[in-house]
């Protein structure tokens, strides 16, 4: 049996499984139960989870898909649009998609959006974390070729068609789990400011994207022009995340001042 048939999937009745899939639909399911968890820190009920998890989830594929298409030097046809088995989803894409299914969510059904946020981000970093697992088996998102014996290892660097190259998908994996650690600490905080988790969550996996993406291959980014769509949107996340954490720190006390004066 050929041992790439084996990493890439499995046939179930007939039906090829890509392990990639399998491991983003694992932690899609794990992001739910996370976040059904951790509702009692905000004022969510864990049902409010099942009904976003429907909105936010098919937005994140479509948004993945397109965010992909968009910007990949590639043309697709309106059938090659929908053959996402071959591949071609881009994280931040999802991203953007799922913040829309949590704005349509809130809107719907009157929820504070930055609560809702909050739980959200916690699962989605580790969901990120997971799926990025999941670029070993599909061999895509690596890094820069590596030339120097010493660093050929895993999971240091991974081979990709018979070469070295560095494995930046186990480096994202590996600080997503670290984020997802700090950011389910800090919510269970009673006193932390509502929105905190969703800014912290944009600074931090910003920065290490914006990172990252620097030591990936050309070949595995998407560029708009001579610039690196990715890296230039870790750096909006970035700056997206401090103004609302100032924001977040500054408004009360300027309320508390205000009203202080009358």
């Amino acid at each position: 049996m050929d041992l790439m048939n084996i990493i890439d999937g499995f046939s179930l009745f007939g039906l090829e499984i890509k392990f990639y899939g399998v491991i983003i639909a694992i932690g899609m399911l794990i992001g739910i139960i996370i976040a059904s968890h951790n509702t009692k820190y905000r004022n969510l009920k864990s049902d409010d989870i099942y009904i976003l998890a429907l909105m936010v989830l098919p937005l994140s594929v479509i948004g993945a898909r397109v965010y992909y298409c968009i910007f990949d030097a590639k043309s697709f046809s309106f059938a090659e649009f929908f053959d996402i088995r071959s591949g071609g989803m881009a994280i931040l894409g999802g991203v953007l998609g799922g913040a829309l299914g949590v704005v349509l969510y809130c809107l719907i059904f009157k929820k504070n959006f930055f609560e809702v946020a909050d739980v959200a981000a916690v699962s989605l970093v580790l969901g990120q974390g997971i799926g990025r697992i999941g670029c070993f088996f599909a061999g895509c998102c690596y890094g820069i070729k590596v030339t120097d014996p010493g660093l050929m290892w895993y999971p240091l660097s991974t081979q990709i068609n018979g070469e070295w190259h560095l494995a930046t998908f186990f480096y994202e994996s590996f600080f997503d789990f670290v984020i997802f650690g700090v950011l389910q600490y800090l919510i269970s905080k009673k006193n932390l400011q509502i929105g905190t988790i969703m800014s912290i969550y944009l600074m931090s996996y910003g920065l290490v994207r914006c990172i990252l993406e620097q030591f990936r291959d050309n070949a595995e980014c998407l560029m708009l022009g001579p610039v690196r769509v990715s890296q230039l949107l870790s750096l909006i996340m970035i700056l997206t995340g401090i103004i609302l954490l100032v924001s977040f720190k500054l408004i009360p006390k300027w309320k508390q001042s205000k009203e202080q004066k009358q």
